[in-house]
């Protein structure tokens, strides 16, 4: 899967269900929505850092990126 925007390539995974690839680490399919089955991660759910987009429901991950939607994060956006 290629970011839409630079075309870097993200790591992505193929959904059970439909066999559309969809990032690494989403909860549910971007093309037939069925949930993603994940491992349990280890880590506080307290420290983890929101979408910076109102209406997106991911996380950033490790590379500083949104695990949904892929969006960059950014400060000013989250009003952390």
């Amino acid at each position: 899967m290629k970011c839409p925007r630079c075309e870097e390539k993200l790591p992505s995974i193929l959904c059970r269900e439909c066999n559309g690839e969809i990032l690494e680490k989403s909860r549910f399919c971007s093309w037939c929505g069925h949930p993603v089955i994940a491992e349990v991660e280890d880590g506080d759910f307290s420290s983890r850092i929101l979408c910076s987009d109102g209406n997106c429901i991911g996380v950033i991950n490790e590379q500083g990126v949104c695990n949904a939607c892929g969006k960059p994060f950014t400060k000013e956006a989250s009003g952390s």
